[in-house]
């Protein structure tokens, strides 16, 4: 991904983000009173507002640092959503077999990560780009595997040294972060007390590759 730096956004700065999935959907109005809805996006897209977490000067000069660093808009870097930053739910331990990420054939050796967000009514697959280092598990069949495959962490394509067989499982567990790139070209920063400061918004929003 180009334009991008390995680097992670404070997590201490994270914790009171607000924001989530944005989808664009058209809703039409017939004649008749009914509506036609249409997804104008294939994909949700991620969009955070971190201002809520600068409580100090220190955020602030923190904030600004890591703002310059970036040029601005110019250049990405990961951010751990909240609440959504693992394969399973968030008060859950990762496991080997959260995720199905394909079925082996014999020859096929790369997996993308991925994961699923599904119920009775329908289901998205979302595409893991940023895998945090040292946290991704594997299993095929339901049987963990300690080595026998490398994962990267700046695409999240996972390769095995021996293609998995014929309708085998493929299963992954995993931290991950989300890319993302300041929605603003410019900070305002306000002192409010000794010690204490605040940056009303810090946009951010998702880069889909």
């Amino acid at each position: 991904m180009s334009g991008f730096h390995e680097v992670r956004f404070p997590l201490r700065l994270a914790l009171g983000v607000s924001g989530g999935p944005v989808r664009k959907t058209e809703i039409v109005n017939l004649s008749n009173g009914r509506e036609q809805r249409n997804g104008r996006w294939r994909n949700s897209r991620r969009s955070y507002d971190a201002g809520s977490g600068v409580k100090s000067v220190a955020d602030l000069y923190e904030v600004l640092a890591f703002f310059e660093a970036r040029g601005g808009q110019l250049y990405g870097f990961r951010f751990r959503d909240p609440v959504d930053f693992k394969s399973c739910a968030p008060l859950v331990a990762v496991s080997a077999t959260d995720q199905v990420i394909g079925l082996g054939d014999g020859l096929r050796t790369v997996f993308q990560l991925v994961k699923t967000y599904a119920d009775a009514g329908g289901g998205f697959e979302r595409v893991i780009a940023k895998p945090v280092p040292g946290s991704v598990v594997v299993a095929v069949d339901g049987a963990r595997l300690g080595e026998g495959w490398r994962v990267d962490d700046v695409t999240g394509v996972l390769t095995f040294a021996v293609a998995p067989a014929p309708e085998a499982v493929v299963a992954a567990g995993y931290e991950f972060d989300v890319p993302v790139r300041f929605d603003i070209d410019r900070i305002d920063v306000s002192l409010s007390g000794f010690d204490a400061g605040r940056i009303p918004t810090i946009p951010l929003t998702e880069i889909l590759s």
